[in-house]
């Protein structure tokens, strides 16, 4: 085997355009997979903006969403308590209504009684007066003259006379 110099080797041709094919070539390809790798950490960093932001007005829904719970809860709360209080007024306002209702029968139940009372006596009185008249009569058709009779008639029209108008 004869020794041939390392530049005349093909090897040597296969290593030195090796070499300048990653020179020529390696720069655009590298330029390449740079740029391909900007873009994929650009379309990432893209997305984790897009999350970070999602998560943000997530954070914000959700705090309007427990404000609002929060809300309603204080306003059902607040319509009980009226409710309540409504309830309550409503329930003094028929104890006062009963209770004047209860007087007015009262005053009406005393009323009545008094105007039968009344009545009970202007009743006995004119039965007394009806039984009076009727001893009366009977007394003087008895027990006086017609003499005596025509005297009293006369008496009683004088007294009468005065009494009148």
């Amino acid at each position: 085997m004869h020794h041939v110099p390392f530049y005349q080797d093909t090897t040597f041709f296969v290593a030195v355009a090796f070499v300048l094919f990653f020179v020529f070539f390696g720069k655009k390809l590298f330029a390449a997979m740079a740029s391909s790798l900007d873009d994929r950490a650009q379309k990432i960093k893209d997305q984790i903006e897009e999350a970070t932001r999602l998560r943000e007005e997530a954070q914000e829904l959700l705090a309007s969403y427990e404000k609002k719970q929060h809300e309603a809860l204080k306003e059902a709360a607040n319509i009980v308590k009226a409710a309540k209080d409504e309830a309550e007024r409503l329930s003094v306002e028929a104890a006062e209504q009963l209770d004047a209702s209860l007087k007015r029968a009262e005053r009406l139940a005393k009323d009545r009684i008094a105007q039968a009372e009344v009545q009970a006596i202007a009743e006995v009185r004119t039965l007394a007066i009806n039984i009076a008249m009727e001893a009366t009569q009977r007394v003087l058709e008895q027990d006086v003259s017609a003499t005596k009779a025509d005297a009293l008639i006369d008496t009683a029209i004088k007294n009468m006379e005065g009494k009148l108008h």
